[in-house]
């Protein structure tokens, strides 16, 4: 089930609106027009819950986490 996905994922990427943005845009990149959208998250899901174990975590110098950016409109 994609909730077991979700939890794996956050354990990687802590910050639950960052894991949005980064699921979203890597969901758009990896997705290929013969397959559904929804294969492709869990894809995507998977990819970010196995980072954890690939010691492939997303951080920033000074091992913090990446926070987004603010976009004026």
């Amino acid at each position: 089930m994609r909730s077991n996905l979700i939890y794996d994922a956050v354990d990687t990427v802590t910050n639950r609106y960052l894991l949005c943005q980064v699921v979203s845009k890597a969901t758009r990149r990896f997705h290929k027009p013969t397959t559904r959208v929804q294969d492709t998250v869990n894809e995507v899901l998977v990819r970010v819950g196995g980072a954890h174990e690939a010691e492939e975590v997303i951080t920033v110098p000074g091992n913090k986490v990446a926070e987004p950016q603010r976009r004026a409109a």
